[in-house]
Order: C-alpha cells, then structure tokens, then sequence
C-alpha cells in the first residue's frame, strides 16, 4: 500500500467530516421522527446511521493520528 501525501490525507479528512456531517444531520432527523411516530424501519434506518456514523468516526481518528504523526507531533 502506498504512503499517502499529507494533503492527500488532508484532503481525505475533509472529505469524511463533510460526509459525517450528513450523516449525522440524517441521524437527528431520524431521531426527530422516532420521537414523533416510532416504527420499525425508522429504527432500523437509525441504527444502520448509528453504525456509519461510528465508522466514520473511526476513520476520522485515525487520520487525525496520520497527520499528527506526519507532523511530527506524535499522539
């Protein structure tokens, strides 16, 4: 696997915040609507947004990890 440049991984990270935050306005709307009128698929919709929510998560973290580490600042 090949090393990825700082940018690219700035620019990855970006990338997954933006898509995190969707997900996470996606996760409340669920929410908002579990409050209102609970169901079934809602809540399966929520925990499948809960579970890419988490992954993206751990994704974040661990290019945040990269990048300090390319920095020179180690975790």
């Amino acid at each position: 696997m090949e090393e990825q440049s700082q940018e690219e991984l700035e620019a990855l990270l970006e990338t997954l915040e933006a898509e995190e935050r969707e997900i996470s306005s996606l996760r409340r709307k669920l929410h908002d609507r579990l409050a209102s009128f609970p169901n079934e698929v809602t809540q399966q919709q929520e925990r499948e947004t809960s579970a890419k929510r988490r992954e993206l998560h751990a994704q974040i973290d661990d290019l945040r990890i990269k990048l300090r580490q390319l920095q020179g600042r180690e975790p």
